[in-house]
């Protein structure tokens, strides 16, 4: 974590739910350059439900917020609908924009296929068990609504295809699809070719997450077009 300045704006950083913090290391450099103070917490992702992970890092996430002018939110994977139940709980009254890496917006088939098998529940937990496709009204209603500047990057390439053919409908990143990414009131979505694991050090997504953070939206075909990098489609609401 950069030193705290109170003129400054800050962003935090949500990790995945079999990561550490230290897998963000790379998109909090970026911040960090680029002026941002940051907090990039390690919470016991495998060990509670959202529920009871929120709790845990509220208080420091609002001692955090109290130290910056406004607070961004960058996560990836799981940390997005941890991020979302922080804003539902215990809303920043400081609250700036919101940018997801591979988030589980809508849950993803793998989950669906797997939670019920005892090495699954082992590993991942609690939490594990939240990311089906059919969360319960208690979840709904503890992700609430999307009514702040929210950015998704989403990923269509997969390191196990024969995993994504067999459980994941449509383009997908290997761990949750495209579509499943999306949420109501988002502000802008953009798909990258990138893998779920992995791109939060992709150059790409790093670039467009400090845009959407900057400016509220993901850069246009314009000014970042196809390249080597691979495809990429774009949707946008409001």
């Amino acid at each position: 974590m950069t030193s705290r300045d109170p003129a400054r704006e800050g962003v935090l950083l949500l990790h995945g739910i079999a990561r550490r913090a230290a897998s963000l290391a790379g998109l909090e450099r970026a911040f960090r350059a680029a002026g941002y103070a940051t907090l990039n917490l390690d919470y016991p992702a495998r060990k509670a439900p959202l529920e009871d992970l929120v709790e845990r890092i509220a208080p420091e996430v609002a001692a955090f917020a109290g130290s910056v002018a406004a607070l961004h939110m960058a996560t990836h994977s799981m940390g997005g609908l941890l991020a979302r139940a922080l804003v539902t709980r215990h809303r920043p009254a400081n609250l700036g924009r919101v940018v997801m890496l591979g988030p589980p917006n809508g849950g993803s088939e793998i989950a669906d296929r797997l939670w019920r098998l005892a090495p699954y529940r082992l590993f991942f937990g609690p939490a594990g068990a939240q990311l089906t496709t059919t969360p319960d009204a208690a979840l709904r209603a503890l992700l609430g609504r999307v009514e702040y500047p929210l950015g998704i990057i989403a990923g269509d390439r997969s390191l196990s295809p024969l995993e994504s053919w067999l459980m994941l409908p449509g383009p997908d990143d290997g761990r949750v699809t495209v579509a499943r990414t999306k949420v109501a009131g988002m502000t802008d979505h953009v798909t990258l070719h990138a893998t779920h694991s992995l791109m939060m050090n992709n150059a790409t997504v790093v670039a467009q997450a400090l845009h959407f953070v900057r400016v509220g939206r993901f850069a246009t075909r314009a000014a970042h077009g196809p390249t080597g990098s691979g495809r990429r489609s774009w949707s946008r609401t409001g």
